[in-house]
């Protein structure tokens, strides 16, 4: 059972002033990415592309005189950790299930290393598809953060996609031997 939609997501506030900040056509293609990712790492679908579609929810963007500065971003970055924080609160205020909203949170979380010392961490399925989703729509110097896309695409996209999301966690129906 799904309790939040990425429609429902994409139409909330919060998500229209900090997903818009970071790329909603980033965050739209990473979520597709994460679709396709999770069968592969059998991983809940569901899950897996509001992960990624939040996974840049917590952006700040870093200017130096009045100019976009990559190097100043990488060295003073810590969305996923604000971004984590934005995640949870958006999904508990939308009805998603708190453990639901949790595994999605750390997904956020952990979906970079470019906020954590040097070392290894074990990431879940759910956290190695939500990075590799991201990974897959990355572009040099955060160019993926500028693409655009139109409020109506958007909307079309996600929509598709949630209803790819809701085929995918229907069972099959039980066939009977003849």
């Amino acid at each position: 059972m799904r309790y939040v939609t990425l429609l429902d997501l994409y139409t909330h506030r919060i998500t229209q002033k900090y997903v818009n900040r970071s790329g909603m056509a980033h965050a739209i293609s990473t979520a597709y990415h994460a679709f396709r990712l999770a069968k592969q790492y059998d991983v809940n679908p569901d899950l897996a592309t509001k992960a990624a579609f939040l996974h840049d929810i917590g952006h700040y963007m870093w200017y130096r005189d009045g100019k976009w500065d990559y190097e100043l971003y990488k060295r003073n970055d810590i969305h996923a950790i604000k971004g984590a924080e934005r995640a949870h609160k958006l999904l508990i205020r939308l009805g998603e299930h708190p453990q639901h909203a949790k595994e999605i949170a750390l997904a956020v979380l952990l979906h970079t290393d470019s906020y954590l010392p040097d070392g290894q961490l074990q990431l879940t399925s759910l956290q190695k598809v939500v990075a590799l989703a991201d990974e897959k729509d990355e572009e040099p110097k955060g160019n993926h953060h500028y693409r655009t896309i139109s409020d109506k695409r958007a909307q079309r996209m996600l929509e598709q996609l949630d209803r790819l999301v809701d085929e995918a966690l229907t069972p099959l129906p039980f066939e009977k031997n003849s």
